[in-house]
């Protein structure tokens, strides 16, 4: 019988085997015919097509601030990799648990459920993601030290107070790395009169961007379409342009956390001022940011060893250990 984790994330979907480790990593992507649900493709291969697509053919991130926001394109990704991971018969039915974001409806919970069952999962047990990102990030949640875990991903950020194998408070903020994507597209458009797509501003972040000005990464040359006359247009964008487009964006973040520690009960604030807070998702790699997190709350801030597996690591510590087995009910078809 398989077993397997998934962190299902806005931007990136990664999944955990047991025994196995990470064993498939892919963009949130899917292309789907037009009025049909048959996958054209989907992950890496679906990406690149993400603007470029005919008619007959729609490229789509099917979830949407971390959760579904297309039902039968995310059947149909989980589907594919289903298949890539465990094969293709009814005795490679995995069982599985996966991530949700921290204070979602029950109706997006069932629906994360529904959908992974639709795909092929013989049962599906949910976990909140800050619980699993903290775990991957080798917090001791179940010790009765506070501790904070700041998950930055593509779809929201989740700034969580762990106490006792438990969340003792969260704050789950829309502003994440897809906003900060935005923010940069429409930064280019305002002042260069240029428009850029979402791939390209992505890459723009990952290249140049940064949250310090002492970790300038120089210049980029971005090509795009001018707004004026409707053709071609190759701007450069330095490292400070692309921080000054993010700027609100990671002030959100900064002030997310902070809102978070003015709430939290004054034993754990203690204990998080003793040990620091703790970044991990993509947007932890933002260079930069744990200084500025530390400069503005007063904490020591770092980031976690592996920032982006830190959510299918945690699952798949459950899942190795079996730690959640009683206190998780798997739902079965």
């Amino acid at each position: 019988m398989k077993h397997i984790g998934i962190d299902l994330g806005t931007a990136n979907t990664i999944i955990y085997m047991k025994g196995k480790g990470i064993v498939l990593r892919e963009p949130s992507v899917v292309a789907v015919e037009n009025g049909g649900k048959r996958a054209v493709a989907v992950g890496r291969e679906a990406k690149l097509m993400l603007g470029k697509t005919p008619g007959s053919i729609k490229a789509l991130c099917p979830l949407r601030d971390g959760v579904i926001a297309e039902f039968d394109a995310t059947s149909a990704m989980l589907r594919h990799f289903f298949k890539k991971v465990s094969g293709n018969t009814i005795f490679s039915r995995p069982k599985v648990i996966i991530c949700i974001p921290y204070g979602v409806t029950e109706v997006e919970r069932r629906a994360v459920e529904d959908v992974t069952l639709e795909a092929g999962a013989q049962s599906v047990a949910l976990i909140e993601e800050p619980v699993a990102a903290a775990i991957g990030a080798g917090l001791k949640i179940a010790d009765a030290r506070g501790s904070m875990i700041v998950d930055i991903g593509g779809g929201t950020t989740e700034v969580a107070v762990l106490s006792y194998g438990g969340i003792v408070l969260s704050t789950s903020l829309r502003t994440a790395g897809n906003e900060l994507d935005d923010a940069i597209s429409a930064y280019i458009k305002k002042k260069y009169n240029v428009l850029i797509g979402d791939v390209t501003a992505e890459t723009l972040k990952k290249n140049i961007g940064s949250a310090h000005p002492s970790f300038d990464r120089g210049v980029m040359e971005v090509r795009g379409r001018n707004l004026l006359n409707g053709l071609p247009a190759i701007i450069n964008v330095n490292s400070a342009e692309i921080r000054e487009a993010m700027g609100d964006g990671i002030r959100t973040i900064v002030e997310g956390i902070k809102t978070t520690l003015e709430n939290t009960p004054p034993e754990l604030s203690a204990d998080i001022y003793d040990m620091g807070i703790v970044l991990a998702g993509g947007g932890a790699l933002l260079p930069g940011l744990d200084m500025m997190v530390t400069h503005h709350t007063g904490i020591r801030t770092f980031v976690a060893k592996n920032p982006i597996d830190c959510v299918a690591h945690g699952i798949g510590r459950v899942i190795e250990s079996g730690q959640l087995s009683d206190a998780v009910t798997f739902r079965t078809r």
